[in-house]
């Protein structure tokens, strides 16, 4: 048994992990679901928002855990991941990044995705008016559900929300004696139309990762794929949490 700790993507809430967390808790793990602030059903200003305040409320919920969890950030979770290892090295059993940004010491979200030439990253996000990115509802479902079955992408299309951009603008602070103390693991998705499958390996070159896991999915695979992503978490957790020392 493990304890992980699911945080979501981009303009993704906790709701996102509803078909994933009761696969997991059915293998006998143990499932946190902390919820971002002014994403998903919390109605904080996303002006109010910083990337320390998501690391630091995480932090403390890994902390709540009793043990150290298996801490798993999909797409922008993943800076949210690497800074809760800057904080609570201690707290945490293992980093997992589905899908997501791994980066260095000092670069943005937005450092990233823009050197990687996407033309129409400019069409899809506008601003909100109030320190938030809304994404166009039309790229919802070609972005980051080109493999999941229409009823889930409608679902995601009504539950998104504008971004925080301060998440995606602020720098990572990580170290290699804190965060890279942490054991990391990768699950790349193939099919991945939000953050590419060459940028994903290319991030894993700077902090590389064992295991990797590879899923023939989208950028969701929490919903088109939930059984196989709850396969590949308790593989990640057999081998690095449940390993014999």
């Amino acid at each position: 048994m493990a304890v992980f700790c699911l945080v979501p993507g981009a303009w993704h809430g906790a709701w996102c992990w509803q078909l994933v967390a009761p696969l997991l808790e059915a293998r006998g793990h143990y499932v946190l679901l902390p919820e971002l602030v002014s994403l998903g059903e919390d109605s904080t200003s996303p002006a109010e928002v910083t990337l320390a305040r998501w690391a630091d409320d995480v932090a403390s919920a890994v902390q709540t855990a009793g043990e150290p969890v298996v801490l798993v950030g999909h797409s922008r979770g993943g800076i949210i991941i690497s800074e809760v290892a800057e904080r609570v090295p201690s707290a945490v059993a293992c980093l997992v990044y589905l899908a997501a940004f791994l980066l260095p010491d000092g670069k943005s979200v937005t450092d990233v995705a823009v050197s990687a030439e996407d033309e129409d990253a400019g069409a899809m996000m506008t601003p909100d008016g109030h320190g938030g990115l809304a994404i166009g509802r039309a790229f919802v479902g070609p972005r980051f559900y080109n493999e999941t079955a229409a009823d889930w992408v409608a679902t995601a299309e009504k539950l998104v929300k504008p971004e925080p951009i301060a998440g995606l603008t602020t720098p990572v602070h990580v170290t290699r004696q804190n965060f890279g103390s942490v054991p990391r693991a990768y699950i790349e998705c193939l099919k991945d139309m939000a953050v590419p499958i060459a940028l994903q390996r290319t991030m894993q070159e700077g902090w590389p990762c064992d295991p990797v896991v590879t899923l023939d999915s989208d950028h969701s695979p929490f919903f088109s794929m939930p059984e196989e992503l709850a396969d590949s978490l308790d593989q990640v957790a057999a081998q690095i949490v449940r390993a014999p020392a």
